[in-house]
């Protein structure tokens, strides 16, 4: 009998993710706190449109009331949302974990002890993921990169789990490339260094189009040097991601601009950012647990990461109705690195 599998959060990614492991014939089970994308997905189906094809697949979806009904325990679930919402969906689902259950947080953040610290280290595996998408109609989702350029980095926490990584493996090569990596926690916090280099969203424009404003692209580089500083502070180590090899990353002097210039390229110039999208809906974003990250781990140890907590200070303004993501917020931000004191009053 296969593989029970849920996805936790079917938003833009979580419904990519999704409607593959549906079309590769595995059993899937959808979950999701929005009413009307459920309800459209039960009526509809999903619809996916990629930019080298437009399908739409019969789901099994439900919303997160209907779990305690459902009567089912699952052996698979790939969590799938907000950074922020990660400990409390990891609690809502763990009396539905099969014994010897896998929970894998498919997620910006680092995000994968808080998943173990609850369900177990033994039930977890970490996951670095390079997938752009896009939601805004219930049940059709806008994915920006095709499923041959999505990448994911796939490894254990803890090494009872190493022997079980391939069991994901092999599921999760229906949604994209894997990588298998024995430095996950760092290869997370690599993903998050690019995240952080990536703060179009404030200025209401993609990245390709932000790095066109002077001095904008030198700004977002200095947010990955803060970053990488504050990941090595950590002990972490510089890793591979984006299926990036070892010699890839060793063979230049240029990491971080070949980082951010990959990202960039992988993504396009038509995709709207996860936090570009929370702005136009109104919704809260995950910068405080990534700008916001490095800022606290920086501070921490006695560090300052003014680039990223300017970042962080102008998103506050926007999620508070202050500022509207416009390009002349790039003004504001210029300001406050001219006055390093404002910078240093953000709190993370």
């Amino acid at each position: 009998m296969g593989k029970k599998i849920a996805v936790l959060g079917t938003g833009a990614n979580g419904s990519c993710i999704a409607a593959d492991l549906v079309r590769a014939g595995l059993d899937v089970t959808l979950i999701d706190q929005w009413p009307a994308h459920v309800e459209t997905m039960k009526r509809d189906g999903l619809r996916v449109t990629a930019p080298d094809e437009d399908f739409t697949v019969q789901v099994d979806a439900h919303h997160l009331c209907d779990l305690a009904s459902l009567n089912r325990t699952f052996d698979i679930v790939f969590l799938v949302v907000k950074a922020f919402d990660t400990r409390w969906m990891a609690e809502l689902i763990k009396p539905y974990l099969a014994e010897d259950a896998i929970v894998v947080g498919v997620q910006n953040g680092m995000t994968a002890d808080a998943i173990a610290g609850i369900v177990g280290p033994e039930r977890t595996i970490g996951c670095i993921v390079e997938l752009a998408s896009n939601i805004f109609d219930p049940g059709h989702v806008n994915r920006s990169i095709t499923r041959a350029k999505t990448w994911f980095g796939l490894g254990a926490l803890d090494p009872s789990m190493t022997p079980r990584v391939a069991e994901i493996e092999a599921i999760m090569k229906n949604a994209g490339r894997i990588t298998i990596t024995d430095q996950v926690k760092s290869s997370k916090w690599m993903k998050l260094m690019v995240n952080s280099m990536l703060p179009g969203h404030m200025l209401g424009l993609n990245n390709s189009e932000a790095i066109k404003i002077p001095g904008m692209r030198d700004f977002m580089l200095k947010c990955g040097e803060e970053a990488l500083r504050a990941g090595q502070i950590q002990g972490y180590t510089i890793e591979p991601i984006f299926g990036l090899t070892r010699e890839d990353i060793e063979g230049t002097n240029r990491l971080l601009e070949m980082l951010f210039d990959k990202i960039v390229k992988d993504v396009g110039t038509t995709s709207i950012d996860m936090v570009r999208q929370d702005h136009m809906k109104g919704r809260k974003s995950e910068v405080d647990l990534i700008n916001g990250a490095v800022l606290e781990e920086s501070r921490k140890r006695g560090e300052e990461a003014p680039m990223n907590a300017i970042v962080v200070e102008i998103t506050r303004r926007i999620r508070n109705g202050e500022l509207s993501a416009d390009p002349s917020n790039f003004e504001i931000a210029k300001a406050m690195m001219q006055d390093g004191a404002v910078a240093k009053g953000v709190t993370a």
